[in-house]
Order: C-alpha cells, then structure tokens, then sequence
C-alpha cells in the first residue's frame, strides 16, 4: 500500500502532461487522470519510467 503522503506528491511523469495519479491497490496500479497513462507499482514502489509500463490501448 502506497502511503499517501507519496500520493500526494507524483505525477504523471511525461513532460507533456503532469497530471495527477490515482493510485488502484487491487491492481498496483497508478493511473494518471489527465492522460490516462498506467503505471505499474510493484512491492510498493512506483515504477514511473513510460517505457516499461502498458500503451494507453492496454489499460483496464
């Protein structure tokens, strides 16, 4: 579980966008609210690096 003082302070990391995280602990999951974009979360940590993580078209 991500603490939230964390959540409180990513954000989507592409340059272009910026936008705020929704944090899925079901799925370990970051979504961005602007873009869309998912962001994998794997023993706790976020791994916000845009090519390791699924297409937009993959999500859900």
């Amino acid at each position: 579980m991500l603490k939230k003082e964390l959540l409180d302070i990513l954000c989507c990391p592409k340059p272009e966008c910026r936008g705020d995280l929704d944090y899925n602990s079901e799925k370990n999951t970051l979504t961005c609210k602007k873009c869309g974009h998912v962001y994998k979360v794997e023993n706790d940590i976020p791994i916000m690096l845009v090519d390791e993580n699924e297409d937009d078209e993959e999500r859900g």
